[in-house]
């Protein structure tokens, strides 16, 4: 009998990643992903599609909207910074695309979701190697949550089981996350990982994210398969 974990998905490349490394691992996963007031829905789209080609228990969709305190990039208007390489990227400095708490948030749902469905695991695609420097992203705060997971919920409390908070890629280069998404036999032309499509999905290439995915593809010695602005259709 497989367990059941939940897998946060939103769609980009890492999510889709560790969705597959769960069931690799023997899970069955149930998906989770969020519209939380981000400002597209192309990463949606790309979460439900994922979930529908790895097929996963059931693909839960929460509902939270943090355009009510803004602060960032992706809920509010703050322009989304583009660049022309990663060198131009000031790397000691949290940049705009950091949504406050986020990740806080979408794990305590991920917690509730495992309560309700039995399951002892969560599986997260943070990435502290090539990532955007985001402080909810590093090892520590994973460890720290996952105690505090522990401290938080009946099955903790009652003794009957651990909760394991599952970071796989934590520690992996964005080329060797692909290699081993490649392994798994993940189709990387239905995720999307940009900060800013444009209204038929095309990604623009030039945000954080991109420019990270870009990189990743190149000394992975690929080419990354979805479609970008500029490009040809």
């Amino acid at each position: 009998m497989t367990r059941p974990a939940i897998v946060l998905l939103s769609g980009g490349l890492d999510s889709t990643t560790v969705l597959a490394i769960a069931k690799d691992r023997g899970f069955e996963p149930y998906a989770l992903s969020f519209r939380y007031g981000q400002r597209h829905s192309v990463e949606l789209a790309a979460a439900s599609r994922v979930a529908a080609a790895q097929g996963v228990g059931r693909h839960v969709i929460a509902d939270i909207d943090l355009r009510v305190f803004g602060g960032s990039a992706l809920t509010s208007d703050i322009e989304v910074p583009k660049h022309d390489s990663l060198d131009d990227v000031v790397s000691d400095s949290i940049p705009t695309t950091y949504v406050p708490a986020r990740n806080t948030i979408f794990l305590s749902f991920a917690l509730a979701y495992a309560e309700v469905v039995g399951s002892s695991d969560i599986f997260t695609g943070v990435t502290a190697v090539d990532y955007s420097g985001y402080p909810d992203c590093r090892p520590e705060y994973m460890r720290a949550y996952e105690e505090m997971a522990n401290l938080a919920t009946r099955a903790g409390v009652e003794g009957h089981s651990r909760l394991t908070l599952h970071s796989p890629l934590i520690e992996m280069s964005k080329a060797r996350i692909i290699q081993e998404g490649m392994r798994l036999g993940v189709d990387y032309s239905i995720t999307s990982s940009c900060y800013d499509p444009d209204e038929s999905g095309r990604a623009c290439g030039r945000c954080d994210t991109c420019l990270l995915r870009l990189k990743g593809f190149a000394e992975a010695g690929l080419v990354d398969p979805v479609r970008y602005q500029g490009g040809e259709d």
